[in-house]
């Protein structure tokens, strides 16, 4: 089973994607003490040991394994912590509306993000964006970050002047802010979608409509497979 859930990953998202591997298959109970060694696991999962690694660390930091040096070591599932219990049944009393949820921000979003691109933006409509974007990447707090992260989302669809658009992508990030409070905050995360966020808002200025939703779709993805990871 746990060579199954350790498929290779094979999408833009390899931190997030392997995130979501290793936690499936700790929740699942397919690995329930220690994990195969880093090079076998990194060839299983079809990734460089760097990324196994920076994935491995945000568990141990979500309290899912350990990690112990010398004879006898490796890494090693832990229990998961008692907050992280409230996430589940969140999650689970959620049904495919989980699901449902990040299948619609798929489809919504990434649309608004080519919408903005094809709209012609005033210079207050351009610098409202950059600005956006800037208190995501200034954010030092989690709770300021996240809702600084739903603004740069709201503000992408706000600026096509699309009411219905506006409406449905404000739906979207109201379903998902409560569940995303419940996951672990990972660096390395952290760093990606401040990476795609840039090159998202960048593409958007550059009317370059097929990066912005190329970009968004692999953003949307990451955050559902952190959501799956955790929470499903």
């Amino acid at each position: 089973m746990a060579r199954t859930l350790f498929r290779p990953v094979r999408d833009g998202n390899a931190f997030e994607a392997t995130v979501e591997r290793l936690a499936t298959a700790i929740r699942l109970g397919a690995v329930t003490d220690r994990l195969p060694p880093e090079r076998e696991l990194a060839t299983m999962l079809g990734v460089s040991r760097m990324t196994l690694r920076d994935a491995l660390q945000a568990l141990a930091d979500a309290g899912y394994v350990t990690s112990r040096r010398g004879r006898g070591g490796g890494t090693f599932v832990r229990f998961r912590l008692p907050a992280d219990q409230d996430a589940h049944a969140v999650a689970r009393s959620m049904g495919e509306t989980l699901t449902h949820a990040l299948d619609y921000r798929r489809i919504i979003e990434p649309g608004a993000a080519a919408l903005a691109a094809e709209t012609t933006l005033s210079a207050a409509e351009q610098q409202y964006l950059t600005g956006c974007l800037a208190e995501v990447a200034d954010a030092t707090e989690d709770a300021v970050r996240r809702r600084a992260d739903s603004r740069l989302h709201l503000a992408i669809a706000s600026v096509t002047g699309n009411a219905p658009l506006i409406a449905a992508v404000a739906d979207v990030q109201g379903r998902l802010s409560g569940l995303l409070e419940l996951i672990p905050v990972l660096r390395h995360n952290i760093a990606h979608s401040d990476a795609q966020h840039a090159e998202i808002v960048e593409a958007i200025l550059a009317g370059d409509r097929e990066r912005a939703a190329a970009t968004m779709t692999r953003h949307c993805d990451g955050t559902a497979a952190l959501l799956r990871g955790f929470l499903r």
